[in-house]
């Protein structure tokens, strides 16, 4: 990694929690030097890594508890997904982890969901910045990105001599519309 914060709780990008100042936020910064990305590019399956940073503070929140928020950018190049030609793709993207000292336990019996988006888990003893931005980075790259103008054609495919199968016969509900419209009619 190369630039850091000037804050010595943040020098690496592994930061100890407990050193952390339990009043003020410490804040941080990444931005990974040229041999890194292109390492990190092709851990992700990227084409290239042409830029990334990774910047923003852990809050302290009571007695043991922390909040990251932070701000990934980075600029990417991938192949299109229908032309295969490299596509470039800028990336900002606000990051937020939440980090507890105590996990409230579900209640016996029930059944408890974790909403999608929930970013809160148990406090680390160190907190690795860079898997942190990893994640943020992975998660954020396009499934499916695509050249400007690249589209799929349209392809039937049928045996000699049958009929190519139209849209309509390969939606159920349609059918059983028409059978209501029919039915409504009748009565």
């Amino acid at each position: 990694m190369a630039r850091q914060s000037d804050n010595p709780a943040s020098r690496s990008d592994r930061v100890r929690l407990a050193a952390l100042p339990g009043a003020v936020p410490t804040e941080f910064a990444l931005q990974p030097d040229g041999e890194t990305r292109k390492a990190l590019a092709g851990q992700l399956g990227l084409s290239k890594l042409a830029k990334l940073r990774f910047s923003g503070a852990i809050h302290p929140e009571g007695r043991g508890d922390w909040r990251l928020e932070g701000d990934l950018g980075a600029t990417i190049v991938q192949p299109c997904a229908v032309t295969l030609e490299p596509v470039t793709t800028r990336i900002d993207v606000p990051v937020t982890r939440r980090y507890v000292a105590e996990m409230p336990a579900p209640a016996a019996g029930s059944e408890t969901e974790m909403p999608e988006d929930d970013t809160t888990e148990p406090a680390p003893e160190v907190v690795d910045l860079a898997e942190v931005m990893t994640e943020a980075l992975s998660l954020a790259i396009p499934d499916f990105p695509r050249a400007e103008g690249a589209a799929l054609e349209a392809r039937t495919a049928t045996p000699p001599g049958a009929a190519p199968i139209a849209e309509e016969e390969t939606k159920p509900f349609a059918g059983l519309a028409a059978l209501r419209d029919r039915l409504e009619d009748d009565d």
